[in-house]
């Protein structure tokens, strides 16, 4: 690992993956219109719909026959909704992380090439997927059990604790904020894995590691990263949302599409700084250099790292 700070911060990672995706956009456009697109969709609609049954004065749903459509989504078992939503996910990660991680090299990407990939990344980024969610249960599992075995142990010792006691609020209010800590530093480690299991043919814990092991000296970028995107993608969700079920789905139509349009960008750009800020954290460790020259002999090869931003300017030069 070097021995060097890095300077690299959130932007650094922004310019970097908006550059590659500009520099093959026609190739990204189709990407995002063959996964983002009805993801964006179904993360807009479906809540919508499902929020409007709550409200029986809401001007989302009238007897009109242009509505009469949108009774499938109303009907649609939630687990489905999310079955449906995980796999556009993963086809997204599958294709989109292929394409940045040959497109961060200045190499050709090729759709065909692209869609192939999920051929050999799917089912690993499904069991990766399984994996992490299996651990984070795990804890949540766990902390509930600690904050059981403390109430008992508080009743065993005499102490009468009421199910309204304030006492048992501030230690569900506690634990709670601990679970979220302990997950959230999780998630962050393991921010890199599902281009992990893309790139490096990884999968499961392996890759769950691995990720972990990048991500040192880099977390802090990790977590911006993450909260950038997912307060913006949240915001756009429950805003656009609450946007339709005020003043219906006829009436709203275009801002609900621009809305959609703008998550699009956000979930392409989100998945390409994944692959760039895993790029940047293997040249931070010292990686690269032997990739490069691995795959690169006798060719130059200069990538696009900033000297402001990395101290890791990999040129590699073989006769």
């Amino acid at each position: 690992m070097s021995g060097y700070p890095h300077t690299l911060n959130l932007w650094g990672v922004l310019s970097q993956s908006k550059r590659i995706i500009n520099a093959h956009s026609r190739h990204f456009l189709a990407l995002s219109v063959s996964f983002l697109l009805p993801l964006s969709f179904s993360l807009i609609i479906y809540p919508t719909l499902q929020t409007a049954l709550f409200h029986s004065g809401s001007n989302l749903f009238h007897p009109h026959p242009s509505h009469l459509s949108f009774s499938f989504f109303t009907s649609t078992d939630p687990l489905a909704y999310t079955l449906l939503a995980a796999v556009l996910s993963l086809l997204a990660l599958a294709t989109i992380s292929y394409s940045t991680f040959h497109g961060f090299y200045g190499r050709p990407v090729k759709l065909v090439s692209s869609m192939k990939s999920v051929l050999y990344s799917f089912l690993p980024l499904v069991a990766t997927l399984i994996v992490s969610r299996v651990i984070y249960a795990l804890i949540v599992l766990l902390f509930g059990l600690l904050a059981v075995i403390v109430v008992q142990g508080v009743q065993f010792l005499g102490f009468e604790v009421g199910y309204d006691s304030n006492y048992l609020l501030g230690l569900g209010v506690f634990v709670g904020v601990v679970v979220v800590l302990v997950v959230m530093w999780l998630h962050v480690n393991w921010s890199l894995a599902y281009v992990i299991v893309v790139v490096e043919s990884k999968w499961g814990y392996e890759a769950l590691q691995r990720s972990a092991y990048l991500v040192k000296g880099m977390r802090w970028v990790a977590l911006s990263v993450l909260l950038f995107f997912g307060v913006l993608i949240g915001l756009l969700v429950g805003g656009c949302s609450s946007f339709l079920v005020s003043v219906g789905a006829a009436s709203g139509g275009w801002t609900s599409f621009g809305v959609i349009l703008q998550m699009v960008l956000l979930m392409l750009q989100n998945i390409a700084a994944s692959v760039v800020l895993y790029m940047y954290c293997k040249a931070l460790h010292g990686e690269l250099a032997l990739d490069i020259a691995e795959e690169f002999a006798r060719e130059y090869v200069y990538l696009p790292f900033d000297n402001e931003k990395v101290p890791h300017v990999v040129c590699v030069v073989q006769s």
